[in-house]
């Protein structure tokens, strides 16, 4: 399976490629700054990468993309190339579309932290993105040892107001994202749980793609659409002014 997938919910921009030569499968791999700067770089790179590998867009099987939430301006980069080169890259009209994966980027943080950790069946990750103005986006799943299984749907809240699934008290799941240098310290969870900083990376979008596209998730370019969970991206003044009055002191 040939695939080109690529994350820019972040800061961070990630791309990779995988291929078969000589029997092996290969994965070429390409990291730099995100945010503002993939709608720049994103297409040079993937170009770039695409080169190194030797491979071209009609030998693609897939493209696959970290869907959200995240950071708006790099989901709509994101989204943005993964329709146009879906659709454009073989012709447009008459030419073959190459189908496009969305992948959430939560599940992407979790089988981050999974293969950080060499975890197997019953691993549990709650997996948290930061989502500004105090907030984090978050969402529990667990791995059987095959597949990924969803508990609850993405949910974005307050630090203080993060729900652990029923069930899990007791447990030693796994927290992960990149939320603990920001509203860690306001998480209200038990001390004793795993942290692990990670952010959303390509290798693990092509770790997930073959299960997902076996599954029948892919869609065509023009389907292939951003998960947003809120509309608002920016505080007002008198709202950033409130939160601050609000924070506690410290002695």
């Amino acid at each position: 399976m040939q695939l080109l997938a690529f994350d820019t919910s972040t800061d961070r921009m990630s791309i990779a490629v995988t291929r078969t030569l000589e029997g092996r499968r290969m994965v070429w791999e390409h990291a730099g700054a995100g945010g503002a700067q993939a709608s720049v770089a994103l297409i040079p790179s993937i170009l770039r990468l695409m080169g190194q590998a030797g491979i071209g867009f009609a030998d693609l099987d897939a493209i696959v993309f970290g869907c959200g939430p995240g950071a708006f301006t790099g989901l709509r980069t994101a989204c943005a190339v993964a329709q146009g080169l879906g659709y454009g890259a073989l012709g447009g009209p008459g030419g073959r579309e190459i189908p496009v994966l969305p992948v959430d980027t939560l599940l992407v943080l979790a089988e981050e932290a999974r293969q950080q950790l060499g975890g197997g069946a019953g691993t549990r990750v709650l997996a948290l993105l930061d989502a500004r103005m105090n907030e984090l986006y978050s969402a529990p799943f667990q791995f059987d040892g095959a597949c990924w299984q969803r508990l609850a749907p993405d949910r974005l809240c307050g630090a203080q107001q993060l729900e652990v699934p029923l069930g899990w008290q007791g447990q030693e799941p796994v927290l992960a994202g990149n939320v603990f240098d920001g509203v860690g310290a306001q998480l209200p969870l038990s001390a004793s749980w795993r942290r692990i900083g990670v952010l959303p990376t390509a290798t693990a979008l092509l770790r997930l793609a073959p299960g997902l596209l076996a599954a029948g998730q892919a869609v065509a370019p023009a389907l292939a659409w951003p998960t947003y969970i809120r509309d608002k991206v920016a505080q007002t003044s008198a709202e950033r002014a409130a939160a601050k009055a609000a924070l506690p002191v410290l002695p």
